[in-house]
């Protein structure tokens, strides 16, 4: 890789913008929400996408409104055209944190907020390789074409109606995982199943925000003063894990927090839905209903209590998050978020679900499954990125599989690239999300470089 002095140049002069343009993006709460005009995804999503098209057009380029669902703007020029694929959208806040979740605070060399490190950190860091390169003046003989998404968290509505309406290219890369490089990932379903509560002395319970994000937090209120009860069932080796138990008109409210993490990790997390699911089995509340859940997914995250566990060479193991737990007029609702390998079958983990709770009385609502990706190591779009991610770290990594789900698999040839380096702290998801400042500016040089090689 020869190192271009006008890039370096441009990269340098736009480090404090860069800085100052994630700060407005994290500071708008950009949760899904009921839709309003012009705005399918809600109104923070929308102000979300206007933030990020005032930026683009300050910045020299001409973002396109896809009908509130996405933004796009081009670079460069020819036939062919390389896809850079982020997202605005954000999971809900959750508990647990110690500095505002939207405040963009700056500590300690670190950015925190909802969105950092998943997605508009990296997003802004592509936005700024973009506006280097043009600035720069670096020929490309290709186009480059920013798609910003507003749904990447909750389905992927976005990319779908992008590419029905206008097409997505065939090429290309999302910042929205780790380095070096994401060339397979796993198969995604989402699996609702309910039942039936016979033990009228579970009022409700509800806990989880997201499927694909593992509970923080799990509340349930019980008929009577089982207080000292339930803190005598409560086993959690994690100091930083609690039950809370207090007494409202003659029920008992038991709260348990957790560890919330990325769904598509589990392992990175504590499921206080599960730690409730535990206290509840114990004492022999909620009937059948509560027992099936703790017997089948109460302890481990690879689905072997229901049938579904394995792995392959290509992409791992399974994992099983249960995301969603709820219980309200007599009725169980649970949602798991399922990664699976790509030799597997999505359908047929879904029906082996179904068959071992449905053995207990759950019934499995429709839902959907997003197949497994892979880009053969051998290709071209893989090994120029590789190429100058090793050159500019004086590595010689590879990439390597997840079990996360990223705009990537919308492209026939598509990788997740950054911008979370090896050994950096993973906070997406999670309370306290944070990136590290220089960290991201290094991310911009990676993407600048890895642009212009891919437009040669």
């Amino acid at each position: 890789m020869v190192v271009n002095q006008k890039l370096e140049a441009a990269l340098e002069a736009l480090k404090g913008d860069m800085l100052e343009t994630l700060g407005r993006w994290i500071q708008v709460p950009s949760v899904r929400s009921d839709p309003a005009e012009n705005a399918p995804f809600g109104v923070e999503v929308r102000r979300a996408l206007d933030t990020a098209m005032a930026d683009i057009a300050r910045l020299g380029m001409n973002p396109r409104d896809v009908d509130g669902y996405c933004c796009d703007a081009e670079i460069g020029q020819g036939e062919e055209t390389i896809a850079v694929l982020a997202h605005l959208d954000v999971v809900p806040e959750g508990d647990g944190w110690h500095d505002a979740p939207y405040g963009a605070t700056i500590r300690d060399g670190r950015m925190i907020g909802r969105g950092t490190a998943d997605d508009k950190g990296p997003a802004v860091a592509a936005l700024f390789a973009m506006k280097a390169l043009v600035d720069a003046g670096v020929p490309l003989g290709k186009r480059v074409r920013l798609i910003l998404g507003c749904d990447e968290e909750s389905g992927m509505e976005d990319l779908t109606y992008y590419e029905e309406k206008i097409g997505l290219p065939a090429c290309g890369f999302s910042p929205d995982a780790n380095f070096p490089m994401i060339n397979t990932e796993k198969g995604i379903t989402a699996m609702t199943l309910t039942a039936s509560v016979q033990d009228e002395r579970l009022i409700s319970i509800q806990s989880g925000t997201r499927s694909n994000v593992v509970p923080g937090l799990a509340v349930a209120v019980v008929k009577g003063d089982i207080r000292e009860q339930a803190a005598e069932a409560y086993e959690c080796d994690n100091e930083s894990c609690e039950i809370e138990t207090s007494l409202e008109d003659g029920n008992t409210i038991i709260r348990i927090t957790g560890i919330p993490a990325h769904g598509s990790m589990p392992d990175k997390g504590v499921n206080a839905a599960k730690h409730l699911l535990a206290v509840l089995y114990r004492l022999g509340i909620g009937g059948d209903s509560i027992a099936a859940l703790y017997e089948t997914t109460g302890t481990e995250n690879d689905g072997r209590g229901l049938g579904i566990a394995g792995a392959d060479e290509i992409s791992g193991k399974l994992t099983l998050n249960l995301g969603l737990l709820s219980v309200t007029a007599g009725q169980l609702s649970v949602t798991y978020d399922c990664r699976y390998p790509v030799m597997y079958n999505g359908e047929t983990v879904r029906r082996l679900v179904a068959a071992c709770l449905g053995e207990r009385g759950f019934v499995m609502e429709p839902g959907r499954d997003s197949k497994p990706h892979h880009v053969p190591e051998s290709s071209a779009l893989v090994t120029k990125m590789m190429n100058v991610y090793n050159e500019i770290m004086g590595t010689e990594a590879r990439p390597y599989a997840i079990g996360g789900g990223t705009y990537a698999r919308h492209l026939k040839e598509g990788v997740a690239f950054g911008m979370i380096f090896p050994g950096e702290q993973e906070l997406e998801h999670q309370a306290d999300e944070s990136i590290d400042i220089e960290n991201f500016y290094k991310a911009a040089r990676i993407y600048a470089y890895s642009i212009a090689a891919l437009c040669e």
